[in-house]
């Protein structure tokens, strides 16, 4: 109480306005006003200043620039900063000192905009690690919030290994480079890849130094590819080729593994410079080739399934990674060539002999004819000279047909055997590729496994009957079938074609005999041997011509004769000589007009 005894009044203070409700004067009011004002920041609008977050909830911030009031900005803006925290710093842009609330409207969207294009610039040049926000996918890639500026973030820079879903990464804040700037059209792209790969490239020299061939590591499968599989080994990638994944085939490495898969794998070889490691997975088990049945020997049977055709032979799979080949020499008795193709195809169960077996090589070779008689064995028995059978034509060439009588026998038919009385020029001319053709066996040639076949055979020779028919001096009417430079070639009663040069094609009125004329033609030559026979249709009327002429001259001689002889015994004499002439010539004529 004694204290208080000691307190003095105010001397000017107005106890009429403090009675009114007033606490001081208008003029203490504007004192205390101006002595407020200069304790705060004096801010203009569409100004970037720096302000301290004081509070934040889910939807809002509130930042304090030192001014009489506090800014409130939307919590989205800050959205590619998850980590913002109570007294950190940001930059706000001043939009309103006072909206029809009294509050000061502040945005740090724009702010960040208004410094955007001169940071990201910065951020390239010093390449500085900076933060962003993904906002959505596009094509090819991400669209990132970096200083509000929408910058591009391909595929291909997310990370170090491929990504399988690019939607788990948008609206995630992560940490960027900024790698390229088009000045121009201010496009951005940022890369995530570029910051974690040089870590990543001291770790991969670190753990390549540690290598050795030979050495089990376990990995993790990281990318399947058409050719094989790339292994994680922590830090550092390998690759198990796709002939490495199994000692069977392997069509597809997905038969194998699958993705994020754990397992060991041994290293087959590796580059320090290149970074590339080769891996293996069939390595650590034991080669199949090893574990192949001791016993088995060249002549056995064994059943496989076809993994693999060429058109030389179809690769077997007696067991994973055991094949062997089957030419296709070895398919059939036959000898023509054929793709392997014709005989069989991929997944084929087939049984087949060993022909030959190499463990040091791992090489086996396999036939399936082995498993059919060779029809060759005892040819002479099936096919003895003489016999007759039907064939089927093979192919051609200018010297004959090729047949098949059955699978693995082949003959030649050569093409003066295919007719007694054609002339083949080619054996196109006389049959077609598999038409049949009837044969009977003339020689057999067992070494070359070749036979010798005629066609002609199967009829008697007419050309034995020909020659009673065509003789030398016979006349017969015959059809020009051909004109050649050389002659025509005439066709003739029984089927048979004889030959007439040109000086023997033409007519009685001196013209040319044309292709397609029928007349009568006279055998000037007969050769059984070599099947030709020589005709002319000119002599048919020469000759007549000839041998009256010989008989008039004749007889003129003869009446000259008789005048000179008196004697009468002379002269019957010289006219029975004249009478035997004449009938001599007579008998000719009718001999040639009746073709004798």
């Amino acid at each position: 109480m004694e204290n208080l005894k000691n307190v003095q009044p105010l001397a000017d203070f107005d106890w009429n306005a403090f009675e009114n409700g007033a606490a001081e004067s208008t003029e203490s009011k504007e004192q205390l006003k101006g002595a407020y004002d200069a304790t705060l920041n004096r801010v203009n609008e569409n100004e970037v200043v720096e302000g301290t977050v004081i509070a934040i909830n889910k939807r809002e911030v509130v930042v304090n620039i030192g001014y009489k009031s506090d800014g409130i900005i939307p919590m989205s803006e800050f959205r590619y900063n998850p980590e913002l925290k109570v007294g950190d710093t940001v930059e706000v842009y001043i939009e309103n000192q006072e909206d029809k609330k009294g509050q000061l409207v502040l945005s740090h969207k724009k702010a960040r905009a208004a410094k955007a294009w001169e940071r990201i610039n910065e951020a390239l040049e010093n390449k500085e690690v900076i933060k962003g926000y993904i906002k959505c996918r596009t094509k090819g890639g991400m669209i990132v919030d970096v200083f509000g500026i929408e910058a591009f973030l391909p595929g291909s820079q997310i990370d170090v290994k491929p990504i399988r879903d690019y939607d788990v990464f948008v609206g995630k804040t992560m940490e960027f480079q900024v790698v390229k700037i088009n000045q121009e059209y201010k496009n951005v792209v940022v890369s995530h890849k570029a910051l974690i790969e040089a870590e990543l490239e001291a770790q991969k020299q670190e753990i390549i130094s540690h290598l050795e061939k030979g050495q089990v590591l376990e990995g993790t499968v990281k990318n399947i590819t058409s050719y094989g599989v790339f292994i994680d080994l922590g830090g550092v990638d390998g690759l198990i080729h796709i002939t490495d994944l199994s000692w069977g085939r392997v069509n597809d490495p997905h038969e194998i593994v699958q993705l994020d898969q754990k397992l060991n794998v041994v290293i087959l070889d590796f580059d320090e410079e290149k970074k590339r490691i080769a891996l293996g997975l069939k390595q650590l088990t034991p080669h199949p080739w090893d574990a192949l049945d001791p016993d088995l020997k060249v002549g056995d049977k064994v059943k496989g399934k076809v993994v693999v055709m060429a058109d030389y032979g179809a690769f077997v799979e007696i067991a994973p990674g055991v094949e062997g080949l089957i030419h296709v020499s070895e398919m059939s008795w036959s000898q023509h060539l054929r793709s392997a193709q014709d005989f069989l195809k991929v997944g084929d169960e087939v049984e087949a002999v060993i022909l030959t077996l190499d463990r040091t090589e791992r090489k086996m070779s396999l036939g399936i004819k082995q498993l059919k008689e060779d029809p060759w064995k005892d040819i002479e028995v099936k096919y003895p000279v003489g016999s007759k059978h039907t064939a089927k034509v093979r192919n051609f060439t200018n010297f004959g047909v090729f047949v098949e009588l059955e699978e693995g026998v082949d003959g030649l038919i050569h093409i003066s055997d295919l007719s007694w009385t054609k002339k083949v020029k080619h054996p196109s001319e006389f049959t077609q590729i598999g038409a049949p053709i009837d044969v009977v066996v003339l020689e057999i040639d067992k070494d070359n496994r070749r036979l010798s076949l005629g066609h002609k055979q199967l009829e008697e020779n007419p050309w034995d009957v020909f020659a009673g028919i065509f003789t030398e001096g016979s006349i017969h009417e015959g059809k020009i079938v051909k004109k050649l430079e050389k002659g025509a070639v005439v066709q003739l009663e029984q089927g048979v074609e004889g030959f007439a040069t040109p000086k023997h094609l033409v007519k009685q009125d001196g013209s040319d005999a044309q292709e397609g004329e029928t007349l009568p033609f006279k055998v000037i030559e007969f050769n059984k041997d070599s099947k030709r026979i020589i005709l002319s249709h000119s002599r048919t009327f020469e000759d007549v011509q000839r041998a009256e002429a010989r008989a008039e001259k004749k007889a003129a001689a003869a009446k000259k004769a008789a005048k000179k002889e008196d004697v009468p015994v002379i002269q019957n004499q010289a006219a029975s000589t004249s009478l035997g002439d004449n009938d001599a010539l007579a008998a000719l004529k009718a001999k040639m007009e009746k073709g004798e």
